[in-house]
């Protein structure tokens, strides 16, 4: 980045009652979801001692995701989104209390984590793409993408939060996080429905396969968007060490669920400082940068498979969570500016999908692969996977590397 390249805005578009309700309905859910993914990863991982079982729950969200995502977008583009984000909060919230009830009385097993882990990734795959499909209509079109870094940033933090607190209540035992994340999600609902309300055509629309197949149609005609939202869904799929830190933490490092949550909270704290810097920062070669970022991405994810020390950790995580934020935050800013508003809602469906595929199949991926290799080599192929897939790209998709600006 070059000083001409760079520059240091004063204005703070992020300032307007609208965005700073939806920022902090996001933060409240994001919190709510990351707690109880480090709670359910570590009680289901006392419970079987199976990396086998730890993979497994990143199928069961995959599948729930994959049969509600399509449908969710025509939703997202029929009906009020911001009614639609607090129904999807609140379905969430309902689970959340049936796992701390369940915890609390002794009956949860694990199948029974299995089918109330599906219920909430539905509703979280609807949540997602409708809050993406919201937050353009939220600001100005230039400022859309200091806006995204913004969000980024704070939802990174969140992301930091989510697990650490998660760790820490569980040493109270696991319906203690879950209640907590059940009374999360309520304030996400309620300043959701608090955002101004969203106008929605009223010309009557067939619920069709080509309808609701449409936003994947958008992504495959614009190969710049599909190469963008391709990479991400590749390097993650490869790279998810995340899915496997509960072995790392117990067998490994030898920490308990505390610790835990601090490994899980880290690459949240690397894309948190990233991001921040982003609400401050534009610059040129953004395609490039992109393709930067997810090499780096897999470099550190490799770095971590062979790290002994809870120290060094710490700061490989870290680093790896910085790599990827960047790419993050120019996919986001491209896929939702290269989008027509009507077809947010399917195009965000989309995008949260191969999202969701990349951390879901990913997970499920690392557990299969870290069963049969054992959880170091299959971390460390991860990550030359990962970093051959932002080699390929480079050839693949020359659209990115040549992109200047958003």
């Amino acid at each position: 980045m070059t000083p001409a390249d760079s520059v240091l805005s004063t204005r703070a578009p992020w300032r307007s009652s609208s965005v700073l309700l939806f920022v902090f309905a996001r933060s409240a859910s994001t919190i709510a979801f990351q707690m109880q993914g480090v709670v359910v990863g570590f009680q289901v991982y006392m419970l079987t001692s199976s990396p086998l079982a730890l993979g497994l729950i990143g199928l069961t969200q995959f599948g729930a995701m994959l049969i509600v995502t399509f449908l969710a977008g025509y939703l997202a583009d029929r009906l009020d989104r911001r009614l639609l984000v607090a129904c999807c909060q609140i379905v969430q919230c309902v689970v959340a209390g049936l796992l701390a009830l369940g915890s609390l009385m002794g009956w949860l097993s694990v199948p029974a984590i299995f089918a109330l882990v599906a219920i909430a990734a539905s509703a979280r795959a609807c949540e997602q793409p409708t809050e993406q499909a919201l937050l353009p209509n939220l600001v100005a079109r230039q400022d859309f993408p200091r806006v995204v870094a913004f969000a980024t940033s704070l939802n990174q933090g969140c992301v930091v939060l989510g697990p650490a607190i998660g760790g820490l209540f569980y040493g109270f035992g696991p319906a203690i996080p879950y209640g907590a994340v059940a009374l999360l999600l309520v304030v996400a609902a309620a300043a959701a429905l608090s955002l101004p309300p969203q106008e929605r055509s009223n010309a009557r629309v067939k619920l069709s396969f080509d309808f609701v197949l449409s936003g994947l149609s958008f992504i495959m005609s614009r190969r710049i968007v599909l190469g963008a939202i391709s990479l991400d869904l590749f390097t993650v799929l490869f790279g998810s060490a995340v899915a496997l830190l509960p072995i790392f933490a117990v067998d490994v490092l030898h920490i308990d669920a505390f610790g835990l949550g601090l490994l899980r909270s880290a690459p949240a704290a690397g894309a948190l400082v990233t991001a921040f810097v982003l609400t401050r920062v534009t610059f040129a070669g953004v395609g490039a940068t992109m393709l930067k970022s997810s090499i780096a991405f897999g470099f550190f994810t490799a770095a971590f498979a062979f790290s002994t020390s809870l120290i060094f950790s710490l700061l490989i995580l870290f680093l790896m969570g910085a790599a990827n934020v960047v790419g993050v935050v120019i996919r986001q800013s491209l896929v939702q500016m290269e989008t027509p508003d009507e077809l947010r809602g399917r195009v965000a469906a989309v995008n949260s999908l191969f999202t969701g595929t990349s951390n879901h199949l990913g997970a499920f991926q690392a557990g299969v692969t870290a069963a049969l290799v054992g959880p170091v080599l299959a971390v460390a192929l991860g990550g030359v996977g990962a970093m051959t897939i932002g080699l390929a790209w480079i050839w693949l998709f020359p659209e990115i590397r040549k992109l200047k600006r958003l």
